[in-house]
C-alpha cells in the first residue's frame, strides 16, 4: 500500500510571499526526491493555474481561489480536501477535527516567522488577525507545527503553550541551486546598481532594524553605496529618509523590492558585506543566502542569528553595528568568508525533506 504525502501548494498558484513560494517549491521537489519506498507526493491547490511541479502523483484542485480558501480554512470549513497525510510549508492548512490514530489523517503546518505576535505593526491588520486565528486552530488541530529554529520554537511555546510537545524544528535553506550567476555585471546593470556596495534588507518597520543599520554603516566609516533588498512597495521613500537621518545621502542609497533568486545572488556575491539588522525570530532568509555566496555577514545579536549563523557572522547589538561592520570589512573579512561557506553547507532542502518524512512516519 502506497502512502501519499499531500502538500499544500497555494504559494505556487497565488503567491503572497516570494520566500514562501520559493520554499514551497524547493521543499516539494526535495520531498519527491527523497520519498521513501512505498511513498509518494501529491499536491493540494486552490483554484488557479497548475503549479508545474514534476513528480506529483496527483493534484487536488479545490473550488476556491486562494484568498477565499484562506478565509474558509480560517473558519474551519474545509470541504473537498479529503483525508491522509497533509503537510503545509506555511500556516495555511485544513485545520479541522480529525482522527489521526484510526483514520491515519494528520496535518502538519509550518511557521517561518512570528511577526503577527512580535511585530504586528509590520503587517496589515487582516494579516495579523488571520495568522493569530490560524495559530489558534493549529493549537487545537495540528498534529505538529514545524519551525526553522530552536529559538523560534521557544518563542512559539510561550505564545501558544497548548502546542507543547508538538513543535518540531526543521531548518530552511537557500533556494535550490543558489549561486552567484556568471552574468553578475549584466544583472547589476539591469537592476541599476553600482559595482561596489554593502547590502542590507528590510523596510520602514522599526522591527526591520534599518535605522540602526544605517547608523552602523555610517559609524563604520563606509562612504560608499548601500543596497537595500526586500523593501515593501511604497516604503521606499521612508527607507531613504531613514538613511538620510543617519547620514547616508539619498544618492548612495539603492532601495529595491523583492528580487528573483539569481538577482539576489548577484547582489550578495557583489556586496562587500551583508548586514542582517532585525532582532526578530524570523528565519533569516537573506543572511542564509549571503553565507551561501561566501559574503561576510554582520547580524543583530539575537537567538535566531546565533543559532543559524554561528561563527559565519559577526553578531552585535544595534549600538555595536559600527564596530562589527568595520571589522567585517577589514581584518575579519576573509575569516568570515571561509566560515560562511562552511556554515552554508549545514542547510539543504533535501535534509529538511528527509526529516519531514521522518516526522510524518512518527505521527
Amino acid at each position: 500500500m502506497t502512502a501519499t504525502l499531500r502538500v499544500v501548494l497555494d504559494q505556487l498558484v497565488s503567491p503572497t510571499s516570494r520566500d514562501l513560494a520559493e520554499a514551497s517549491r524547493a521543499l516539494t521537489n526535495a520531498l519527491i526526491a527523497t520519498a521513501p519506498r512505498g511513498a509518494d507526493v501529491a499536491g493540494i491547490i486552490p483554484r488557479g493555474e497548475d503549479p508545474a511541479v514534476d513528480g506529483l502523483v496527483d493534484l487536488s484542485r479545490l473550488g476556491l481561489p486562494r484568498r477565499e480558501l484562506a478565509a474558509s480554512w480560517q473558519l474551519g470549513m474545509a470541504p473537498g480536501v479529503g483525508k491522509g497525510m497533509i503537510h503545509s510549508p506555511t500556516l495555511l492548512a485544513p485545520l479541522v477535527r480529525h482522527d489521526r490514530v484510526n483514520e491515519t489523517h494528520q496535518v502538519v503546518v509550518t511557521l517561518w516567522d512570528l511577526r503577527a505576535w512580535e511585530a504586528p505593526e509590520a503587517l496589515s491588520r487582516p494579516e495579523v488577525m488571520w495568522h493569530r486565528a490560524m495559530l489558534k486552530r493549529a493549537e487545537r488541530y495540528a498534529d505538529a507545527v514545524v519551525v526553522p529554529t530552536h529559538a523560534m520554537a521557544d518563542a512559539l511555546a510561550g505564545i501558544a503553550p497548548r502546542l507543547a510537545g508538538r513543535i518540531r524544528v526543521i531548518a530552511g535553506a537557500a533556494p535550490e541551486g543558489f549561486r552567484v550567476p556568471t552574468d553578475v555585471a549584466g544583472r547589476l546593470r539591469s537592476l541599476d546598481l553600482p559595482g561596489t556596495f554593502v547590502a542590507t534588507a528590510g523596510g520602514a518597520a522599526a522591527s526591520d532594524g534599518l535605522a540602526p543599520a544605517f547608523a552602523g554603516i555610517v559609524g563604520a566609516g563606509w562612504d560608499g553605496d548601500v543596497v537595500v533588498l526586500d523593501c515593501p512597495d511604497g516604503e521606499e521613500p521612508a527607507v531613504v529618509e531613514l538613511a538620510a537621518a543617519a547620514g547616508v545621502p539619498e544618492a548612495r542609497v539603492h532601495v529595491r523590492g523583492s528580487l528573483e533568486p539569481f538577482d539576489r545572488a548577484a547582489v550578495h556575491g557583489s556586496a562587500s558585506m551583508f548586514l542582517a539588522p532585525s532582532e526578530r525570530s524570523d528565519w533569516p532568509w537573506r543572511a542564509v543566502e549571503a553565507i551561501t555566496t561566501g559574503t561576510p555577514v554582520v547580524a543583530a545579536d539575537s537567538p535566531a542569528h546565533r543559532e543559524v549563523l554561528a561563527d559565519a557572522a559577526a553578531t552585535a547589538s544595534p549600538a555595536g553595528f559600527g564596530d562589527a561592520i568595520s571589522s567585517a570589512l577589514g581584518e575579519r573579512s576573509e575569516v568570515l568568508r571561509v566560515h560562511a561557506s562552511d556554515r552554508a553547507r549545514a542547510f539543504s532542502w533535501v535534509s529538511g525533506a528527509e526529516r519531514i518524512w521522518q516526522l510524518h512516519a512518527e505521527l
